[in-house]
């Protein structure tokens, strides 16, 4: 088993133990868990960016490094709900990214001028 597989399986059995139980999801229920995870992964970013010192008034504040690496793998938690929410396995997962990195180099070469999602609809 790979790394991100082992992620999946542990995210699938802390929902399990939680009492969220996908393989039961209605497409109603899929939308509101959609929402949960998206807000919750707000909430996540904000508390990351919490952790920077962006309030340029305030001479008070530190950046706490750890804090925001527990808060990027709080946004995995979430991230990888959303995806098994969306029926994404890890592989699922994988490849979407290969080929979403492929996209985005692309638009790279080419200087990425106009805005056109037409070149990600086959992922």
């Amino acid at each position: 088993m790979d790394k991100l597989e082992e992620i999946f399986q542990m995210q699938e059995a802390l929902n399990q133990r939680i009492g969220v139980q996908m393989n039961e999801f209605s497409d109603e229920d899929k939308a509101k868990w959609i929402l949960n995870y998206t807000r919750a992964m707000q909430q996540e970013l904000a508390e990351l960016v919490d952790s920077v010192p962006w309030k340029w008034w305030a001479k008070y504040q530190e950046f706490d490094e750890q804090n925001a690496r527990v808060e990027v793998v709080d946004l995995f938690h979430f991230l990888i709900s959303l995806a098994q929410t969306l029926g994404m396995t890890a592989d699922d997962v994988h490849q979407a990214y290969i080929k979403k990195n492929k996209v985005n180099h692309e638009r790279q070469d080419s200087g990425y001028s106009e805005k056109d999602e037409s070149d990600s609809r086959h992922i």
